[in-house]
């Protein structure tokens, strides 16, 4: 024991002095040392963001992340910044503000250019780069041996560490399954958490924390339940037990985290297990609820950025059919500039000139002129919400992956109506909503007036939480619908990023695509930060009872 902690505990035996009780509790939890974490299926990192994030009263990280596995190429770049730029905060190295000049350049590929050179030079480069390691999981590129060596390495023969992470979510999601009929037996997705159970019974972690999509709760391969092999498989695995982060367990949804229940501004339902090991007992600490975040309280304050214009809908082309014999889609190129922006929000106003949005429509100003970029400078505004100390850093004087999506004029129209009407009714509309105000506000789909994917184009309401943010907006922003018709556009990577709860300062690297599909992916980070607090409640009760 160190002299102060050992001259404190004389004072405890002395007096029972409170206040030396507090002090001695203090010392022991500034010179307790991180529990390493190893992190699979790793994606671009938010439960080792949140977990990383905890620290003890004295300062000291409870958690220290020791590895990272994952098999995306830009999540892996986006995991290395980010463990390198954790490495130089912490350290206090002067290289934190060639770190923050890098983070402020707005052009992708000059930023990746000054990126990689940093980390090819700086000490913490090697670092950064041994901790975050591109593998995939239960391919035969990688075998289990090789893997095996890598986490024993890192774990350095420590017998107490948490494995987190979560095996590939889109076999199990209750939108995939409907698109292909159902779970696939040769899809090797449904056999990935076999991978992170053998991590398991070879390593044997203390703890460990799995995550998965809701789905799980009712997917299904030829007839048997998937959630109840993968429970029954951790608890033979080494005799576990399993814990819900919510509560006392007596049902298999009892596993299911609603993160807007937890402070997290959107309704992303994920199941989480929470698993210990025999020589641990639980202390039946559980995540507390807090008020729910709207939307608008974690993106009101980012700079206003226009959209882009890309192409226009001409027509479809008859003659000229599709391999499904479907006419094709006739566009036009468009050059994109603030005066053919201006005059496609006065063209979609003029289409609601005379519905009950016309005086809505009316007030709108042309304002925003830029699309942003990946550095948008700006003067930090006040946040709304409870959360701004977690996304702050005054430090960047300005906003990451802040740039708006190239769009269809006529998406245009049918985003600055859908803003409008959800202002006015409080919900977003629906395909037959689209409909009734005007035929030239239906897309062109096939299933427009079906009745199917009714919700083709959403907007985020304003004063609620968002809805799930997952990877499919990668694809287009149609779901995800900025609630200002001012702005007239789709979501940007850092306002999904912050409703996933990501720190201002996490960059996402790669092209914006990629940058979509990794934050679509993660587990919000503040939600991490949450469980972190839970897990170390247990880790803590565990060493009490030791000593007793």
């Amino acid at each position: 024991m160190p002299w102060k902690a050992r001259k404190v505990w004389v004072e405890v035996l002395r007096d029972e002095n409170k206040e030396s009780i507090e002090e001695f509790t203090f010392e022991l939890q500034r010179m307790r040392k991180p529990m390493p974490i190893i992190d699979l299926f790793a994606g671009p990192g938010g439960l080792g963001e949140g977990f990383s994030s905890l620290v003890d009263p004295g300062g000291t990280a409870v958690f220290e992340k020791r590895l990272s596995i994952e098999m995306d190429t830009d999540a892996v770049h986006t995991l290395t910044w980010r463990a390198f730029f954790k490495k130089i905060v912490a350290s206090g190295d002067t290289a934190i503000e060639s770190c923050y000049k890098i983070l402020r350049t707005p052009s992708l590929p000059e930023r990746e250019r000054k990126i990689e050179e940093l980390l090819n030079t700086h000490p913490l480069g090697v670092e950064a780069r041994e901790e975050i390691r591109q593998i995939e999981l239960g391919s035969d590129k990688w075998p289990a041996e090789n893997v095996d060596k890598i986490i024993s390495s890192r774990l350095n023969g420590a017998r107490d560490w948490l494995l987190i992470g979560g095996p590939p979510c889109q076999a199990y999601s209750n939108a995939g399954r409907s698109r292909v009929g159902g779970i696939s037996k040769s899809d090797h997705r449904v056999y990935l958490y076999e991978e992170y159970l053998r991590i398991i019974e070879k390593h044997r972690p203390s703890l460990f924390v799995m995550e998965n999509v809701q789905g799980l709760l009712s997917a299904k391969v030829d007839g048997q339940r998937v959630f109840d092999w993968i429970k029954k498989d951790l608890v033979l695995s080494g005799d576990y037990r399993l814990y819900s982060f919510v509560g006392p367990v007596t049902k298999d949804s009892d596993f299911l985290i609603k993160s807007e229940n937890y402070g997290i501004p959107q309704t992303r339902h994920r199941v989480i297990i929470f698993g210990l090991r025999k020589d641990y007992v639980h202390s039946n600490d559980f995540l507390k609820p807090s008020e729910q975040v709207e939307l608008g309280q974690v993106i009101g304050d980012l700079p206003e950025i226009r959209s882009g214009l890309s192409k226009s809908f001409v027509g479809l082309d008859t003659k000229n059919c599709n391999k499904l014999g479907r006419p094709k889609a006739v566009y036009d190129a468009l050059a994109d500039s603030f005066d053919l922006w201006k005059e496609t929000m006065e063209e979609a106003k003029k289409m609601l000139a005379k519905t009950d949005l016309a005086e809505s429509v009316c007030k709108l100003q042309v304002t925003p002129k830029t699309l942003g970029s990946e550095f948008h400078g700006a003067r930090n505004r006040k946040h709304k919400s409870n959360l701004g100390p977690w996304f702050s850093d005054v430090k960047l004087k300005g906003v990451l992956n802040h740039q708006s999506r190239f769009h269809l004029k006529q998406d245009l129209h049918r985003y600055l109506f859908a803003a409008v009407f959800s202002k006015k009714h409080k919900s977003f509309p629906r395909m037959a909503d689209y409909q009734s105000y005007g035929n030239d506000l239906l897309p062109v789909h096939r299933s427009a007036t079906t009745g199917k994917f009714t919700d083709r184009f959403r907007v985020q309401l304003k004063d609620k939480p968002a809805t799930t943010v997952t990877s499919h907006i990668s694809k287009d922003g149609h779901y995800f619908i900025h609630y200002d018709p001012e702005q007239m556009r789709s979501l940007t990577v850092r306002e999904a990023a912050r409703i996933q709860t990501f720190p201002d300062n996490y960059l996402f690297r790669g092209s914006r695509t990629r940058q979509f599909h990794q934050v679509g992916n993660a587990v919000p980070p503040f939600l991490a930060y949450q469980m972190a607090k839970v897990v170390k409640q247990v880790i803590d009760f565990n060493t009490q009872q030791k000593q007793q």
